[in-house]
């Protein structure tokens, strides 16, 4: 008996680790999906943006789920849930990196590029993970292993707006105001000051994403 209990234990403490690592991808999804909203107003402001232009900003991650949902289901059956992930996070990486010359450049469209590759990624992300949850432990208890998920989810989606729009929207309106009456090369300066204060944050997304995704690679899940 005392065998089959700590057999058992042994079995729930292999499992606490991945279950761990999955919770932390699902925040990171939530954390990124959430900060588009942040980065509406943002966008609007830095490059000049039509209300309509300006909220091509979230369409262009739900397109890139739609866009990618069929290729990502192919993508997993090739290489597996653990690397699928993994593929998904770097994906992610990628587009986080893009963010840096589209500040540079303020440029719109290599927003939007931006957006939608790190939207790919995280469709190959949630592909991977949302039925890997409910196979790693008993199925019985899958359904609470996914409300989880759900959680870190939600609570990771309401840090991400406060973190960004603390980061990205900070004296926003004494910026547009001070815009009215400045000179056009003035403006300029502000604006392209105001476009290079997501350089740090997406540079450290981008490694953060990076170092998991290849942690992930190298490490059994």
């Amino acid at each position: 008996m005392s065998n089959l209990s700590g057999s058992t234990s042994i079995k729930k403490n292999s499992m606490l680790v991945p279950i761990i690592i999955i919770a932390g991808l699902f925040f990171i999804f939530g954390f990124v999906t959430w900060i588009n909203g942040a980065l509406i107003p943002f966008m609007k402001t830095i490059n000049e943006l039509t209300s309509a232009q300006s909220y091509l900003v979230a369409s262009a991650s739900y397109i890139s789920f739609v866009v990618m949902a069929l290729p990502a289901s192919y993508i997993i059956n090739k290489i597996g849930y653990r690397k699928g992930m993994s593929l998904g996070l770097i994906i992610m990486a990628i587009g986080a990196l893009v963010f840096i010359p589209a500040a540079e450049a303020r440029t719109y469209w290599m927003f939007l590029t931006a957006i939608f590759i790190q939207g790919m990624g995280m469709t190959l992300l949630q592909t991977a993970s949302n039925p890997y949850i409910t196979i790693l432990g008993p199925i019985e208890s899958a359904a609470k292993r996914i409300a989880i998920m759900g959680i870190a989810n939600k609570v990771a989606g309401a840090l991400g707006s406060l973190i960004f729009g603390a980061i990205l929207l900070s004296g926003i309106d004494e910026i547009k105001d001070k815009l009215l009456t400045v000179s056009s090369d003035e403006k300029s300066q502000l604006l392209d000051t105001m476009a290079d204060s997501v350089v740090t944050p997406y540079i450290i997304m981008a490694v953060v994403l990076f170092i998991l995704g290849m942690l992930i690679s190298l490490k059994k899940v």
